[in-house]
Protein backbone atom coordinates (compact mmCIF):
# COMPACT_ATOMS: atom_id res chain seq x y z
CA UNK A 1 0.00 0.00 0.00
CA UNK A 2 1.29 3.53 -1.01
CA UNK A 3 0.56 6.76 0.76
CA UNK A 4 -1.47 7.79 -2.97
CA UNK A 5 -3.77 4.72 -1.96
CA UNK A 6 -4.60 5.70 1.32
CA UNK A 7 -4.78 9.02 0.23
CA UNK A 8 -7.14 8.13 -2.10
CA UNK A 9 -9.56 6.49 -0.45
CA UNK A 10 -9.93 9.16 2.11
CA UNK A 11 -10.72 11.12 -0.68
CA UNK A 12 -13.56 8.73 -2.26
CA UNK A 13 -14.36 8.45 1.93
CA UNK A 14 -15.00 12.05 2.21
CA UNK A 15 -17.26 12.53 -0.74
CA UNK A 16 -19.54 9.94 -0.11
CA UNK A 17 -20.09 11.08 3.03
CA UNK A 18 -20.65 14.50 1.86
CA UNK A 19 -23.24 13.36 -0.84
CA UNK A 20 -24.95 11.68 1.64
CA UNK A 21 -25.14 14.97 4.11
CA UNK A 22 -26.36 17.14 1.12
CA UNK A 23 -29.55 15.24 1.22
CA UNK A 24 -29.68 15.73 4.98
CA UNK A 25 -30.66 19.23 6.24
CA UNK A 26 -31.55 18.23 9.48
CA UNK A 27 -29.48 15.54 11.97
CA UNK A 28 -32.85 13.01 11.30
CA UNK A 29 -33.36 11.54 14.59
CA UNK A 30 -33.76 11.61 18.27
CA UNK A 31 -29.82 10.13 19.37
CA UNK A 32 -28.64 12.85 16.11
CA UNK A 33 -30.71 15.67 17.46
CA UNK A 34 -29.84 15.35 21.01
CA UNK A 35 -26.11 15.68 20.09
CA UNK A 36 -26.53 18.16 18.13
CA UNK A 37 -28.55 20.31 20.65
CA UNK A 38 -25.68 19.21 23.56
CA UNK A 39 -23.27 21.00 20.83
CA UNK A 40 -25.46 24.01 20.53
CA UNK A 41 -25.36 24.28 24.12
CA UNK A 42 -21.72 24.44 24.40
CA UNK A 43 -21.19 26.44 21.63
CA UNK A 44 -23.56 29.23 22.56
CA UNK A 45 -21.52 28.39 26.48
CA UNK A 46 -24.20 27.13 28.22
CA UNK A 47 -22.19 24.08 29.57
CA UNK A 48 -22.93 20.75 29.72
CA UNK A 49 -27.13 21.83 30.74
CA UNK A 50 -30.12 21.22 28.46
CA UNK A 51 -33.46 22.55 28.33
CA UNK A 52 -34.81 19.65 27.29
CA UNK A 53 -35.71 15.67 29.29
CA UNK A 54 -35.70 12.73 26.78
CA UNK A 55 -36.30 10.56 30.01
CA UNK A 56 -37.05 10.52 33.18
CA UNK A 57 -34.11 7.71 34.41
CA UNK A 58 -32.17 10.60 37.02
CA UNK A 59 -34.97 12.03 38.46
CA UNK A 60 -34.96 15.44 36.83
CA UNK A 61 -35.13 18.11 39.35
CA UNK A 62 -36.71 20.34 36.75
CA UNK A 63 -35.03 22.34 33.58
CA UNK A 64 -32.61 23.16 33.02
CA UNK A 65 -31.00 20.06 33.74
CA UNK A 66 -27.15 18.40 33.90
CA UNK A 67 -26.89 17.14 29.93
CA UNK A 68 -26.15 13.80 29.08
CA UNK A 69 -27.19 11.97 31.87
CA UNK A 70 -27.64 8.79 29.53
CA UNK A 71 -26.14 9.39 26.34
CA UNK A 72 -22.23 9.81 26.63
CA UNK A 73 -20.85 13.79 25.49
CA UNK A 74 -18.40 13.69 23.16
CA UNK A 75 -20.16 13.30 19.79
CA UNK A 76 -21.65 16.48 21.21
CA UNK A 77 -17.94 18.00 22.29
CA UNK A 78 -17.25 17.22 18.42
CA UNK A 79 -20.51 19.22 17.38
CA UNK A 80 -19.51 22.37 19.52
CA UNK A 81 -15.83 22.37 18.13
CA UNK A 82 -16.18 24.40 14.68
CA UNK A 83 -19.69 26.50 15.60
CA UNK A 84 -18.08 27.92 18.28
CA UNK A 85 -15.84 29.59 16.55
CA UNK A 86 -18.11 30.40 13.22
CA UNK A 87 -21.05 30.30 15.26
CA UNK A 88 -24.02 28.20 16.90
CA UNK A 89 -26.46 28.03 14.21
CA UNK A 90 -24.50 26.11 11.50
CA UNK A 91 -25.09 22.72 10.73
CA UNK A 92 -22.59 22.28 8.35
CA UNK A 93 -20.28 23.32 10.78
CA UNK A 94 -21.16 20.98 13.12
CA UNK A 95 -20.56 18.45 11.46
CA UNK A 96 -16.91 18.89 10.14
CA UNK A 97 -15.26 16.70 12.44
CA UNK A 98 -17.81 13.57 11.63
CA UNK A 99 -16.89 14.07 8.00
CA UNK A 100 -12.79 14.12 8.94
CA UNK A 101 -13.59 10.81 10.94
CA UNK A 102 -15.32 9.37 8.13
CA UNK A 103 -12.66 10.23 6.00
CA UNK A 104 -10.33 8.22 7.90
CA UNK A 105 -12.25 4.93 7.78
CA UNK A 106 -10.97 3.33 4.56
CA UNK A 107 -7.69 3.97 4.47
CA UNK A 108 -7.63 2.80 8.38
CA UNK A 109 -9.64 -0.59 7.00
CA UNK A 110 -7.28 -0.83 4.39
CA UNK A 111 -4.15 -0.65 6.95
CA UNK A 112 -5.95 -3.08 9.05
CA UNK A 113 -6.61 -5.32 5.64
CA UNK A 114 -2.95 -4.81 5.09
CA UNK A 115 -1.69 -5.60 8.38
CA UNK A 116 -3.25 -9.02 7.83
CA UNK A 117 -2.33 -10.41 4.62
CA UNK A 118 0.32 -7.65 2.99
CA UNK A 119 -1.77 -7.75 -0.27
CA UNK A 120 -2.67 -4.77 -1.94
CA UNK A 121 -5.28 -6.03 -3.91
CA UNK A 122 -7.42 -7.07 -0.47
CA UNK A 123 -6.59 -4.27 1.63
CA UNK A 124 -8.25 -1.92 -1.33
CA UNK A 125 -11.08 -4.18 -1.75
CA UNK A 126 -11.10 -4.10 1.90
CA UNK A 127 -11.04 0.48 2.16
CA UNK A 128 -13.71 0.60 -0.56
CA UNK A 129 -16.18 -1.47 1.58
CA UNK A 130 -15.63 1.25 4.11
CA UNK A 131 -16.49 3.96 1.51
CA UNK A 132 -19.74 1.44 0.60
CA UNK A 133 -20.90 1.02 4.13
CA UNK A 134 -24.10 -0.56 3.33
CA UNK A 135 -26.92 0.61 6.41
CA UNK A 136 -24.38 2.42 8.36
CA UNK A 137 -23.43 5.15 5.24
CA UNK A 138 -26.60 7.37 5.68
CA UNK A 139 -26.09 7.62 9.57
CA UNK A 140 -22.03 8.35 9.41
CA UNK A 141 -22.83 11.89 7.83
CA UNK A 142 -24.73 12.88 11.09
CA UNK A 143 -24.04 13.62 14.20
CA UNK A 144 -24.12 10.71 16.14
CA UNK A 145 -21.42 8.30 16.95
CA UNK A 146 -21.01 5.70 14.38
CA UNK A 147 -18.21 7.23 12.59
CA UNK A 148 -16.51 7.70 16.25
CA UNK A 149 -16.92 4.15 17.05
CA UNK A 150 -15.81 2.93 14.13
CA UNK A 151 -12.68 5.16 13.82
CA UNK A 152 -11.28 4.53 17.80
CA UNK A 153 -12.29 0.84 17.63
CA UNK A 154 -10.30 0.17 14.02
CA UNK A 155 -7.14 2.44 15.48
CA UNK A 156 -7.51 -0.32 18.52
CA UNK A 157 -7.36 -2.99 16.49
CA UNK A 158 -4.30 -2.06 14.36
CA UNK A 159 -2.40 -1.31 17.37
CA UNK A 160 -3.13 -4.69 19.08
CA UNK A 161 -0.81 -6.24 16.45
CA UNK A 162 2.39 -5.34 17.94
CA UNK A 163 4.07 -7.28 20.42
CA UNK A 164 5.62 -5.52 23.40
CA UNK A 165 9.42 -6.70 23.41
CA UNK A 166 10.21 -4.41 25.76
CA UNK A 167 8.80 -2.30 29.01
CA UNK A 168 8.86 0.82 27.07
CA UNK A 169 7.06 -0.80 23.92
CA UNK A 170 4.72 -2.41 26.70
CA UNK A 171 3.78 0.83 28.46
CA UNK A 172 3.52 2.97 25.03
CA UNK A 173 1.19 0.41 23.31
CA UNK A 174 -0.39 0.14 26.28
CA UNK A 175 -1.17 3.71 27.56
CA UNK A 176 -2.54 4.22 23.88
CA UNK A 177 -5.38 1.21 24.31
CA UNK A 178 -6.29 2.88 27.33
CA UNK A 179 -7.09 6.23 25.61
CA UNK A 180 -8.56 4.41 22.96
CA UNK A 181 -10.98 2.23 25.52
CA UNK A 182 -11.42 5.74 27.04
CA UNK A 183 -12.62 7.70 24.32
CA UNK A 184 -15.03 4.92 23.41
CA UNK A 185 -16.78 5.24 26.90
CA UNK A 186 -16.62 9.19 26.21
CA UNK A 187 -18.51 7.96 22.70
CA UNK A 188 -20.80 5.36 24.18
CA UNK A 189 -21.68 3.74 27.61
CA UNK A 190 -21.31 0.38 26.79
CA UNK A 191 -17.35 2.02 25.96
CA UNK A 192 -16.79 0.34 29.11
CA UNK A 193 -16.65 -2.77 27.80
CA UNK A 194 -13.40 -1.84 25.69
CA UNK A 195 -11.27 -0.95 29.05
CA UNK A 196 -11.81 -4.60 29.63
CA UNK A 197 -10.88 -5.19 26.81
CA UNK A 198 -7.47 -3.28 26.71
CA UNK A 199 -6.46 -4.73 29.78
CA UNK A 200 -6.77 -8.17 27.55
CA UNK A 201 -4.85 -6.82 24.85
CA UNK A 202 -2.27 -5.97 26.94
CA UNK A 203 -1.07 -8.37 29.06
CA UNK A 204 -1.89 -10.97 25.85
CA UNK A 205 0.87 -9.04 23.90
CA UNK A 206 3.64 -9.29 26.01
CA UNK A 207 6.53 -11.35 25.00
CA UNK A 208 6.10 -14.69 26.87
CA UNK A 209 8.65 -14.42 30.17
CA UNK A 210 8.60 -10.70 31.07
CA UNK A 211 8.22 -9.92 34.69
CA UNK A 212 5.83 -9.24 37.39
CA UNK A 213 7.27 -5.67 36.96
CA UNK A 214 5.86 -5.21 32.93
CA UNK A 215 2.54 -7.28 33.53
CA UNK A 216 2.14 -4.09 36.29
CA UNK A 217 3.45 -1.64 34.28
CA UNK A 218 0.59 -2.98 31.56
CA UNK A 219 -1.99 -2.66 33.44
CA UNK A 220 -1.43 0.61 35.17
CA UNK A 221 -0.65 2.12 31.29
CA UNK A 222 -3.93 1.38 30.10
CA UNK A 223 -5.73 2.40 33.46
CA UNK A 224 -3.56 5.66 33.04
CA UNK A 225 -4.52 6.28 29.48
CA UNK A 226 -8.09 5.64 30.18
CA UNK A 227 -8.23 8.26 33.15
CA UNK A 228 -6.70 10.88 31.59
CA UNK A 229 -9.70 11.02 29.18
CA UNK A 230 -12.07 10.01 31.68
CA UNK A 231 -11.02 11.32 34.91
CA UNK A 232 -12.96 15.26 33.66
CA UNK A 233 -15.88 13.60 32.89
CA UNK A 234 -16.31 11.51 36.23
CA UNK A 235 -15.39 15.03 38.25
CA UNK A 236 -18.26 16.22 36.25
CA UNK A 237 -20.96 13.37 36.88
CA UNK A 238 -19.85 13.82 40.73
CA UNK A 239 -20.55 17.17 40.72
CA UNK A 240 -23.86 16.81 38.56
CA UNK A 241 -25.06 14.11 40.07
CA UNK A 242 -22.93 12.69 43.48
CA UNK A 243 -21.43 9.52 41.59
CA UNK A 244 -18.48 9.02 38.72
CA UNK A 245 -21.30 7.73 36.14
CA UNK A 246 -24.47 8.97 35.21
CA UNK A 247 -27.22 7.94 37.61
CA UNK A 248 -29.76 7.02 34.53
CA UNK A 249 -28.12 4.23 32.84
CA UNK A 250 -28.43 1.65 35.38
CA UNK A 251 -32.25 1.57 36.03
CA UNK A 252 -32.59 0.17 32.37
CA UNK A 253 -31.60 -3.33 34.00
CA UNK A 254 -35.18 -3.44 35.28
CA UNK A 255 -37.14 -2.72 32.84
CA UNK A 256 -39.84 -5.05 31.58
CA UNK A 257 -40.88 -2.76 28.20
CA UNK A 258 -39.31 -0.35 25.79
CA UNK A 259 -41.33 1.91 26.57
CA UNK A 260 -40.50 1.88 30.31
CA UNK A 261 -37.14 3.68 29.64
CA UNK A 262 -39.72 6.50 29.86
CA UNK A 263 -41.37 5.61 32.94
CA UNK A 264 -42.24 8.47 35.66
CA UNK A 265 -41.18 8.53 38.38
CA UNK A 266 -38.11 6.26 37.32
CA UNK A 267 -37.94 5.03 41.18
CA UNK A 268 -40.74 2.70 40.03
CA UNK A 269 -37.87 0.57 38.27
CA UNK A 270 -36.32 -1.49 40.88
CA UNK A 271 -35.29 -4.87 41.13
CA UNK A 272 -38.55 -6.15 42.42
CA UNK A 273 -40.16 -4.22 39.85
CA UNK A 274 -38.47 -6.25 36.97
CA UNK A 275 -38.27 -10.06 39.27
CA UNK A 276 -42.33 -9.81 39.53
CA UNK A 277 -42.88 -9.47 36.01
CA UNK A 278 -41.94 -13.03 35.81
CA UNK A 279 -39.17 -15.39 34.38
CA UNK A 280 -41.26 -16.51 31.74
CA UNK A 281 -41.74 -12.31 30.59
CA UNK A 282 -37.83 -11.81 31.41
CA UNK A 283 -36.69 -14.89 29.14
CA UNK A 284 -38.82 -13.91 26.50
CA UNK A 285 -37.87 -10.25 26.10
CA UNK A 286 -34.15 -11.75 26.08
CA UNK A 287 -35.05 -13.70 23.59
CA UNK A 288 -36.55 -11.30 21.54
CA UNK A 289 -33.55 -9.51 21.78
CA UNK A 290 -31.25 -12.11 20.89
CA UNK A 291 -33.32 -12.11 17.47
CA UNK A 292 -33.48 -8.93 16.74
CA UNK A 293 -29.63 -8.52 17.24
CA UNK A 294 -28.94 -11.37 15.32
CA UNK A 295 -30.84 -9.74 12.44
CA UNK A 296 -28.46 -7.09 12.95
CA UNK A 297 -25.42 -8.99 12.60
CA UNK A 298 -26.70 -10.25 9.46
CA UNK A 299 -27.71 -7.50 7.80
CA UNK A 300 -25.95 -4.61 8.92
CA UNK A 301 -23.02 -5.47 10.34
CA UNK A 302 -21.97 -8.69 8.18
CA UNK A 303 -24.39 -6.59 5.09
CA UNK A 304 -26.06 -9.78 4.10
CA UNK A 305 -23.88 -10.68 1.31
CA UNK A 306 -20.47 -9.97 3.33
CA UNK A 307 -21.17 -12.27 6.67
CA UNK A 308 -20.28 -16.04 4.76
CA UNK A 309 -16.81 -14.17 3.69
CA UNK A 310 -16.14 -12.82 6.89
CA UNK A 311 -16.81 -16.00 8.48
CA UNK A 312 -14.61 -17.85 6.52
CA UNK A 313 -11.97 -14.86 6.88
CA UNK A 314 -12.22 -15.10 10.72
CA UNK A 315 -11.67 -18.93 10.44
CA UNK A 316 -8.65 -18.88 8.38
CA UNK A 317 -6.99 -15.89 10.32
CA UNK A 318 -8.39 -17.71 13.67
CA UNK A 319 -4.57 -17.91 15.04
CA UNK A 320 -3.70 -14.35 14.80
CA UNK A 321 -4.56 -12.22 18.16
CA UNK A 322 -6.47 -9.04 16.53
CA UNK A 323 -8.91 -11.76 14.39
CA UNK A 324 -9.34 -13.85 18.25
CA UNK A 325 -10.43 -10.73 19.74
CA UNK A 326 -12.98 -8.93 17.35
CA UNK A 327 -14.96 -11.85 17.88
CA UNK A 328 -14.47 -11.30 21.58
CA UNK A 329 -15.23 -8.02 21.56
CA UNK A 330 -18.53 -8.12 19.05
CA UNK A 331 -19.45 -11.60 21.73
CA UNK A 332 -19.31 -9.26 24.71
CA UNK A 333 -20.98 -6.17 23.18
CA UNK A 334 -23.83 -8.76 21.65
CA UNK A 335 -24.10 -10.17 25.14
CA UNK A 336 -24.38 -6.68 27.13
CA UNK A 337 -26.91 -5.48 24.13
CA UNK A 338 -29.14 -9.10 24.64
CA UNK A 339 -28.77 -10.14 28.62
CA UNK A 340 -28.65 -6.98 30.07
CA UNK A 341 -30.08 -4.64 28.10
CA UNK A 342 -32.47 -6.11 25.67
CA UNK A 343 -34.49 -3.40 24.94
CA UNK A 344 -32.08 -0.70 24.74
CA UNK A 345 -29.99 -3.17 22.68
CA UNK A 346 -32.62 -4.34 20.34
CA UNK A 347 -34.12 -0.86 19.43
CA UNK A 348 -30.45 0.68 18.29
CA UNK A 349 -28.18 0.01 20.84
CA UNK A 350 -26.24 -2.89 19.31
CA UNK A 351 -26.41 -1.34 16.05
CA UNK A 352 -24.57 1.63 17.37
CA UNK A 353 -22.22 -0.36 19.64
CA UNK A 354 -21.62 -3.24 16.77
CA UNK A 355 -19.83 -0.56 15.23
CA UNK A 356 -16.66 -1.06 16.68
CA UNK A 357 -15.78 -4.16 15.05
CA UNK A 358 -16.71 -3.26 11.87
CA UNK A 359 -13.69 -2.29 10.22
CA UNK A 360 -12.44 -6.03 11.46
CA UNK A 361 -15.19 -7.26 9.43
CA UNK A 362 -14.45 -5.27 6.02
CA UNK A 363 -11.34 -6.26 6.16
CA UNK A 364 -11.84 -10.01 6.58
CA UNK A 365 -14.73 -10.26 4.27
CA UNK A 366 -11.85 -10.03 1.01
CA UNK A 367 -9.82 -12.37 2.65
CA UNK A 368 -12.63 -14.57 2.78
CA UNK A 369 -13.91 -13.83 -1.02
CA UNK A 370 -9.63 -14.82 -1.59
CA UNK A 371 -10.17 -18.05 -0.06
CA UNK A 372 -13.01 -18.71 -1.78
CA UNK A 373 -11.32 -17.56 -5.21
CA UNK A 374 -8.39 -20.56 -4.16
CA UNK A 375 -11.31 -23.18 -3.39
CA UNK A 376 -12.57 -22.66 -6.63
CA UNK A 377 -8.39 -22.66 -8.42
CA UNK A 378 -8.42 -26.54 -6.52
CA UNK A 379 -12.08 -27.70 -6.90
CA UNK A 380 -13.41 -26.22 -10.08
CA UNK A 381 -10.03 -25.50 -11.85
CA UNK A 382 -10.58 -21.44 -11.92
CA UNK A 383 -8.45 -19.35 -13.41
CA UNK A 384 -7.35 -17.48 -9.87
CA UNK A 385 -5.57 -14.85 -11.72
CA UNK A 386 -8.51 -13.55 -13.92
CA UNK A 387 -11.14 -14.90 -10.95
CA UNK A 388 -9.64 -12.37 -8.74
CA UNK A 389 -10.19 -8.88 -9.96
CA UNK A 390 -13.54 -10.63 -11.27
CA UNK A 391 -14.78 -11.18 -8.01
CA UNK A 392 -12.79 -8.38 -5.82
CA UNK A 393 -14.53 -6.04 -8.26
CA UNK A 394 -17.90 -7.66 -7.98
CA UNK A 395 -17.59 -7.35 -4.25
CA UNK A 396 -16.97 -3.96 -4.30
CA UNK A 397 -19.97 -3.54 -6.63
CA UNK A 398 -22.25 -5.28 -4.72
CA UNK A 399 -21.26 -2.92 -1.69
CA UNK A 400 -22.13 0.17 -3.90
CA UNK A 401 -25.32 -1.17 -5.39
CA UNK A 402 -26.65 -2.05 -1.54
CA UNK A 403 -25.51 0.90 -0.26
CA UNK A 404 -27.00 2.83 -2.87
CA UNK A 405 -30.56 0.75 -2.18
CA UNK A 406 -30.35 1.85 1.28
CA UNK A 407 -30.01 5.60 0.99
CA UNK A 408 -33.35 5.31 -1.23
CA UNK A 409 -35.04 4.10 0.99
CA UNK A 410 -34.13 5.70 3.84
CA UNK A 411 -33.15 9.51 2.23
CA UNK A 412 -36.71 9.99 1.64
CA UNK A 413 -38.16 10.34 4.72
CA UNK A 414 -35.23 11.90 6.32
CA UNK A 415 -36.27 15.07 7.84
CA UNK A 416 -40.32 14.44 8.04
CA UNK A 417 -40.40 14.52 11.84
CA UNK A 418 -38.28 18.47 12.07
CA UNK A 419 -40.84 19.22 9.19
CA UNK A 420 -43.53 17.79 11.51
CA UNK A 421 -42.62 19.78 14.27
CA UNK A 422 -41.76 23.25 12.66
CA UNK A 423 -45.14 23.35 11.35
CA UNK A 424 -46.81 22.37 14.69
CA UNK A 425 -44.35 25.06 16.21
CA UNK A 426 -46.33 27.41 13.82
CA UNK A 427 -49.66 25.94 15.01
CA UNK A 428 -48.46 26.69 18.11
CA UNK A 429 -47.39 30.51 18.06
CA UNK A 430 -50.24 31.07 15.97
CA UNK A 431 -52.31 29.86 18.96
CA UNK A 432 -49.96 32.23 21.68
CA UNK A 433 -47.80 30.01 22.48
CA UNK A 434 -44.98 31.65 24.57
CA UNK A 435 -41.19 31.13 23.75
CA UNK A 436 -41.17 29.57 27.25
CA UNK A 437 -43.90 27.36 27.16
CA UNK A 438 -42.74 23.50 27.80
CA UNK A 439 -44.15 21.15 25.31
CA UNK A 440 -44.52 17.56 25.96
CA UNK A 441 -43.55 15.38 22.88
CA UNK A 442 -42.08 12.23 21.47
CA UNK A 443 -38.59 14.28 20.78
CA UNK A 444 -37.58 16.59 23.01
CA UNK A 445 -34.78 17.77 21.74
CA UNK A 446 -35.75 17.26 18.33
CA UNK A 447 -38.51 19.79 19.08
CA UNK A 448 -36.14 22.26 20.74
CA UNK A 449 -34.33 22.55 18.07
CA UNK A 450 -36.87 23.63 15.49
CA UNK A 451 -38.80 25.94 18.01
CA UNK A 452 -36.52 26.99 20.91
CA UNK A 453 -39.04 25.87 23.31
CA UNK A 454 -38.15 23.58 26.36
CA UNK A 455 -39.67 20.23 25.79
CA UNK A 456 -40.12 17.15 27.74
CA UNK A 457 -40.57 13.17 26.66
CA UNK A 458 -44.11 11.98 26.96
CA UNK A 459 -44.39 9.17 29.76
CA UNK A 460 -45.19 5.92 30.12
CA UNK A 461 -48.43 6.00 31.69
CA UNK A 462 -51.66 7.47 31.45
CA UNK A 463 -53.53 10.85 31.35
CA UNK A 464 -52.94 11.29 35.08
CA UNK A 465 -49.69 10.49 34.46
CA UNK A 466 -49.13 13.64 31.55
CA UNK A 467 -51.23 15.89 34.42
CA UNK A 468 -48.77 15.03 37.02
CA UNK A 469 -45.55 15.65 34.71
CA UNK A 470 -47.15 18.62 33.71
CA UNK A 471 -47.30 20.09 37.33
CA UNK A 472 -44.29 19.01 38.17
CA UNK A 473 -42.06 20.39 35.20
CA UNK A 474 -44.52 23.15 34.49
CA UNK A 475 -45.61 21.74 30.79
CA UNK A 476 -48.42 23.88 29.05
CA UNK A 477 -48.67 21.97 25.59
CA UNK A 478 -49.07 17.98 24.85
CA UNK A 479 -48.56 16.51 21.40
CA UNK A 480 -49.51 13.07 20.44
CA UNK A 481 -48.19 11.82 17.14
CA UNK A 482 -49.66 9.06 14.97
CA UNK A 483 -46.84 5.79 14.96
CA UNK A 484 -45.13 7.11 18.15
CA UNK A 485 -47.94 7.63 20.55
CA UNK A 486 -47.07 5.17 24.02
CA UNK A 487 -50.03 2.22 24.81
CA UNK A 488 -51.22 3.92 27.55
CA UNK A 489 -51.91 7.32 26.02
CA UNK A 490 -53.89 5.94 22.82
CA UNK A 491 -57.31 6.54 23.93
CA UNK A 492 -56.03 10.30 24.46
CA UNK A 493 -55.20 10.45 20.86
CA UNK A 494 -58.19 8.53 19.44
CA UNK A 495 -60.69 10.48 21.60
CA UNK A 496 -59.37 13.77 22.40
CA UNK A 497 -62.04 15.22 23.48
CA UNK A 498 -62.76 13.11 26.67
CA UNK A 499 -59.72 13.80 28.81
CA UNK A 500 -60.12 16.54 32.06
CA UNK A 501 -56.93 18.61 32.14
CA UNK A 502 -56.40 18.31 28.26
CA UNK A 503 -57.91 20.75 25.89
CA UNK A 504 -58.01 19.02 22.71
CA UNK A 505 -56.84 22.30 20.37
CA UNK A 506 -56.31 20.08 16.95
CA UNK A 507 -54.55 18.23 14.33
CA UNK A 508 -51.71 18.57 11.89
CA UNK A 509 -50.73 15.85 9.55
CA UNK A 510 -51.50 13.40 11.94
CA UNK A 511 -50.20 14.59 15.72
CA UNK A 512 -52.99 16.19 18.04
CA UNK A 513 -52.34 19.05 20.00
CA UNK A 514 -53.82 19.51 23.55
CA UNK A 515 -53.27 22.37 25.75
CA UNK A 516 -52.92 21.32 30.10
CA UNK A 517 -55.20 22.97 31.90
CA UNK A 518 -53.48 23.91 35.49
Amino acid sequence: MTRRDYVLLSLLGLAAVLAVAAFQSVPGYMDADYYYAGGLQLAAGHGFTEPYLWNYLDDPAGLPHPSHAYWMPLASILAAIVPSFFGPGSWFAARIPFYLAVACLPPLTAALAFSLTARRSLALTSGLLAVFSGFYLPFLATTDTFALYMLFGGLFFLISKRQYVNLKASITNSFLLGLLAGLMHLSRADGLLWLFLAFITSLFSRKSGQSLLSTLCSILSVFTGYLLIMAPWFARNYAAFGSFLAPGGSKLLWLTAYDEIFAYPASQLTFQHWWDSGLAKILAARSWSFGMNFATLFSVQGGIFLLPLILIGIWNLRKDRRVQLAPLAWLLTFTAMTVAFPFAGARGGFFHSGAAVQTVWWALAPIGLERVIQWGRKRRGWNEVQARPVFLGGLVGMAALFSILVLALRIPTWGQESSLYSGLNDYLEAGGMSAEAVVIVSNPPGFYLVSGNPAIAIPDGNSEIILELAQHYGAEYLILEAGSTPVNLLPVYENPQDYPGLNYLGELEGARVFAIQP
